[in-house]
């Protein structure tokens, strides 16, 4: 296959993820004509920018991605798509594994390259959840503090209970919302009942 000098590229952000700024540089430095970008979390099916990027490619352009796990997150997704785009005469090339699907032995290291990049989001998956389950073994919750104490909370059932003030009136006391009252009570009345 040969390629024309046509190079578009594609990143993709999601919410925990910093690196847009280094994906768009290094992107345009490759020479890429127009970018496409996606603001989404790797799980989400509908990625427009992507979309978007694969309908403007034309026969002899060249996919440029910064790597490869912004395309898929499993070497299945990978596949798909880099079989579209060779049945299409679309290159890709990935940036930072330095990786070209133009050349003879591009595409077998992409695979090696996303295989390995599917086995290291597992292990990390499952550390994750291993360090969760050991920490709800050890009584801890995830997710924020609380932002009354059960002991807040007991004043706040003690001044709601006396009928001399009202919810808005109390929750201003303690620097919250109403809804923040009414889950802090749901809560403790639910684990009241367990």
């Amino acid at each position: 296959m040969v390629f024309s000098s046509v190079l578009i590229g594609y990143a993709r952000v999601s919410a925990q993820d910093l690196t847009l700024k280094q994906q768009m540089d290094a992107l345009g430095r490759a020479g890429c004509e127009r970018i496409f970008l996606d603001k989404a979390g790797c799980g989400q099916a509908d990625r427009e920018g992507l979309a978007d990027a694969i309908s403007y490619l034309r026969r002899g352009d060249e996919l440029v991605v910064f790597k490869l796990d912004r395309l898929g997150r499993t070497v299945r997704q990978l596949i798909k798509l880099v079989d579209e785009l060779r049945q299409r005469d679309i290159g890709l090339r990935s940036l930072a594994d330095s990786t070209d699907a133009g050349v003879a032995n591009g595409w077998p290291f992409m695979q090696t390259m996303a295989a390995l990049s599917e086995m290291e989001r597992s292990l990390i998956r499952e550390r994750t959840q291993v360090a969760l389950a050991v920490a709800k073994a050890r009584g801890r919750e995830g997710g924020r503090r609380p932002k009354l104490t059960a002991l807040q909370i007991e004043q706040v059932k003690n001044l709601l209970a006396s009928r001399t003030t009202n919810v808005s009136e109390v929750a201003a006391s303690f620097g919250v919302a109403r809804s923040t009252l009414y889950r802090a009570m749901e809560r403790a009345s639910a684990a009241r009942a367990e």
